[in-house]
């Protein structure tokens, strides 16, 4: 039960998204859509760090979620990765790169040890990234940090999306 009013019959999600404060749950449906759709990161990086956000909030259906990345320019369809990749993200498996490990030990540390970030890390950060790479993380980071807290507060998580405000599909899920 939704830790709000929900009209019966309504999708408790869809209602906290688009009938609650929407001004400032309008900004934050595009913030994750942004992160979906304008993210410089390798699908890989992204996906590592994604899913280690998921692990750590502990959304079955974020963890569930494969996010894909369809290649136009060249003519291929959408980038997926294979499921061996995301047992391997959070390990020490030599199937990732070391900007994929890095990216899921970025959010890890987001997440639950933030000021444990020590000069160590941002020169093992630093060497692997640019300084634009490493905001374009951070920021992906954040999103899901924040609004997949935000649905599991509510207790709407059940969907885990967060709803356009404008007729049309859903943007991208905000996983956890």
């Amino acid at each position: 039960m939704p830790n709000v009013s929900v009209p019966a019959g309504a999708d408790p999600l869809i209602h906290v998204w688009t009938a609650l404060a929407p001004s400032i749950t309008m900004a934050a449906a595009g913030y994750s859509s942004a992160v979906y759709e304008h993210s410089s990161l390798s699908i890989g990086e992204f996906e590592a760090a994604r899913i280690t956000m998921a692990r750590i909030n502990d959304c079955a259906l974020c963890l569930d979620w494969r996010t894909a990345r369809d290649v136009p320019s060249r003519g291929e369809a959408a980038d997926v990765l294979s499921e061996e990749f995301y047992a391997a993200v959070g390990t020490d498996d030599d199937a990732l790169s070391e900007r994929e490990r890095l990216a899921a030990e970025f959010a890890q540390r987001y997440a639950t040890d933030h000021r444990g970030m020590d000069s160590a890390f941002w020169a093992r950060l630093h060497a692997a990234y640019t300084d634009g790479e490493l905001v374009d993380l951070a920021l992906c980071v954040g999103s899901w940090l924040a609004l997949g807290r935000f649905n599991q507060v509510f207790d709407i998580d059940g969907a885990c999306r967060v709803p356009s405000h404008t007729p049309g599909p859903s943007v991208a899920p905000d996983e956890h």
